[in-house]
């Protein structure tokens, strides 16, 4: 039998992707984006990392992060992510029988979905696929409509157009 085994490479770029513990008609992420952002920026402020892409939509995020050369621990920084984020909202979700015994919120999902880029077609692909996402799941008609998105660095940027849309390849991926 195979066994499989997640890679962590110090010094990797990473994509990522985080839900929230209950995801239907749950618009949680957007509604306290002010809080998202502080939440990141001030782990980013003890715990580096770039974040090269991103996209928040209501009930989950992808992004891809960049780690210094050196470190591959990702897991204390999402901790850290969720656990501001989740302190600096209003209480109110359902909380499991388990999670209260634990003391958790029942903001996020425990668990994340990773995966190690291995090249730059690996990144552009997983970069097009966090910006066309919005439009994916029917949140925006165009990928520059949605307002939580990296997107817009990128246009300013001039690595994309306004106008862009993602390939086939891209509108395919699934991930989720």
């Amino acid at each position: 039998m195979r066994t499989y085994t997640r890679a962590r490479i110090k010094g990797a770029s990473y994509f990522f992707t985080v839900n929230l513990a209950v995801r239907k008609n749950n618009r949680l992420l957007i509604e306290h984006i002010v809080a998202l952002r502080a939440a990141c920026r001030e782990v980013r402020e003890s715990h580096p990392f770039e974040i090269d892409a991103m996209v928040v939509m209501p009930d989950h995020l992808h992004c891809i992060w960049r780690l210094p050369a050196g470190d591959d621990d990702f897991s204390t920084r999402w901790r850290l992510i969720k656990s501001r984020f989740s302190v600096a909202i209003p209480a109110g979700e359902h909380i499991s029988a388990s999670r209260a015994r634990k003391g958790e919120r029942g903001v996020w999902q425990r668990r994340y979905w990773e995966h190690v880029i291995r090249d730059d077609t690996d990144w552009r692909r997983h970069v097009d696929y966090i910006h066309y996402n919005p439009v994916k799941h029917g949140y925006a008609k165009t990928v520059g409509d949605w307002p939580y998105s990296s997107f817009h660095r990128f246009v300013r940027r001039g690595v994309y157009p306004l106008g862009w849309a993602a390939p086939e390849a891209v509108v395919t991926m699934d991930k989720e």
